[in-house]
């Protein structure tokens, strides 16, 4: 079996440690990582074998930066970590000649990035999500929070086009701002209305997307789809939540989550990686890429969906690969660093080349 070449964008990503040590440690070929990031400090020039620096993701210079990047480094196949980086190479990806890019459709991702088109589709077709209501501007997040119930129970807003929790913030009127400031890390996501009316401008501004605040335990379904149908996907629970990242994880056998990610893929016609995140019963995210995965010995997850798609294996094949998840497996995630001694004349435009990748990392 010959050996193939990956390119990673985000590789400053916090799963990127783990997923180039799942493509490298396949069992049965040579596969040599490419990492691409916006900032020339991300981990990934650490941990992969070659890194280069790009434009960011909605530049629209991205993908001509990427596709440069995959001749120059006879590139096989393109992953993609960031919902960031999905529209440009969807819009580009014919460009992408003798190279697969493990990426949807244009108008897939379009309606999957854009968080209040996606909770319209989820209404369409039959999935609950919480109540919602698209606005621009103070006056109108003020007036949505009220119709949504605040301040008498907690509602919640972000970014219509958003990735990773960021700009996610819960409108809670009990919120004790003292403790946040004196007991609390930076960063608590629990706001008072009245404070975010004072950072956001009156009328216009970016679109948000306000919603009632889902509750219950959060689940995820990671999975690959081809031609519109779930062919490997295994659910796990979201625990530990830090700086907006679940930092443990517990693989669940639960049919019934899958069952909803397939009427999604169905619907939305996503293709390779996809994950779908739930709070109790209510869908809150549809990201078509990879994300977080739980590794088993026997199941390579981000390696099989770099296979399926250079066509090295059926469909039918995949999927019976379906039948190894198993319900006891569990995930921590952890904080770990590198060390280089940095002998550039320019420490902030050039970095060492990557040092050897630790045996420990942040997964």
């Amino acid at each position: 079996m010959r050996d193939i070449t990956v390119l990673v964008t985000a590789s400053g990503a916090p799963g990127t440690a783990a997923l180039v040590r799942a493509l490298r440690t396949n069992g049965e070929r040579g596969v040599r990582v490419v990492g691409t990031d916006m900032s020339p400090q991300a981990v990934g020039r650490q941990f992969c074998d070659r890194f280069y620096v790009v434009p960011p993701g909605p530049d629209p210079a991205f993908a001509d930066a990427v596709l440069d990047i995959v001749r120059r480094e006879n590139v096989d196949a393109v992953l993609p970590q960031s919902s960031f980086d999905l529209a440009g190479l969807a819009a580009a990806r014919e460009r992408f000649i003798g190279t697969t890019v493990l990426v949807s459709s244009a108008e897939t991702i379009r309606q999957a990035n854009d968080k209040a088109e996606t909770y319209a589709f989820l209404e369409r077709v039959g999935l609950r999500a919480p109540a919602w209501r698209r606005v621009a501007g103070g006056r109108a997040l003020a007036l949505a929070a009220q119709e949504l119930g605040y301040p008498d129970r907690a509602v919640c807003f972000k970014p219509v086009f958003s990735s990773g929790s960021r700009g996610f913030r819960v409108l809670d009127a009990s919120v004790d701002r003292a403790r946040q400031l004196l007991e609390e890390r930076p960063g608590n996501l629990a706001m008072r209305l009245k404070d975010v009316l004072e950072l956001l401008p009156e009328e216009g501004g970016p679109d948000l997307l306000a919603m009632g605040l889902a509750q219950g335990r959060e689940r995820t379904v990671d999975g690959i789809a081809r031609s519109g149908q779930v062919l490997l996907a295994h659910a796990k629970t979201r625990e530990s939540m830090r700086a907006g990242l679940a930092m443990y994880f517990e693989t669940l056998n639960d049919h019934w989550l899958v069952e909803v990610a397939q009427r999604i893929v169905a619907e939305l016609g996503i293709e390779h990686f996809f994950n779908i995140q739930l709070v109790g019963d209510y869908v809150i995210e549809i990201n078509p890429r990879i994300s977080t995965i739980v590794y088993q010995e026997d199941l390579n997850l981000p390696y099989l969906g770099i296979k399926s798609a250079l066509g090295e294996l059926s469909h039918e094949e995949l999927a019976q690969f379906a039948g190894r998840v198993r319900p006891s497996r569990r995930a921590l995630r952890y904080f770990d660093q590198v060390e280089w001694d940095d002998r550039s004349s320019d420490a902030e435009t050039q970095l060492p080349p990557r040092s050897r990748m630790p045996s420990s990392s942040l997964e």
